[in-house]
């Protein structure tokens, strides 16, 4: 249940955060936090990361369902065994679930950390976004580092 709360409250944050853009900013309004390294920026992408598939809706209604259907399945699966993986798959399903509601319900998805890294302007994103990340980096590191030694162990 811990892992679904995980999930639950990033869908909150993200959802909290989009509608606050999309009420009090114009669209393509910045707004500088730290100067040329982060600014909220009000954006809407209608594709996946980085822009990509543009105006693909169906393809991510399904796309996502499934993913939210095995991140589920996997939580069930491992929730008793692996802390990690378990927080990793709720940050993972947060993600998704964030991003999906704007999809369903806007048509495109609402974006607005914009941050520079070395004069790189890296895409804007979100927290579902983030989450989404973080999430796959705990999975890699459960998988790296973690799997191997737990098989050795129940050996």
């Amino acid at each position: 249940m811990f892992y679904y709360l995980i999930a639950a409250i990033i869908i909150v944050i993200d959802q909290i955060t989009k509608w606050l853009i999309v009420k009090k900013m114009e669209l393509g309004e910045s707004i500088t936090v730290i100067e040329n390294f982060l600014y909220i920026t009000s954006h809407r992408n209608r594709g996946a990361a980085w822009g990509i598939l543009q105006g693909q809706m169906w393809f991510f209604y399904i796309i996502t369902t499934i993913v939210i259907i095995g991140i589920v399945y996997y939580i069930q699966k491992y929730m008793k065994k692996n802390k990690v993986m378990g927080v990793a798959l709720g940050l993972m399903l947060g993600g998704a679930i964030g991003n999906f509601i704007d999809r369903l319900f806007r048509k495109e998805v609402v974006d607005f950390i914009n941050t520079y890294i070395f004069t790189y302007d890296f895409p804007i994103f979100n927290v579902a976004d983030s989450s989404l990340c973080i999430g796959v980096v705990l999975l890699f590191i459960h998988m790296l580092f973690f799997e191997g030694k737990q098989e050795k162990e129940q050996a």
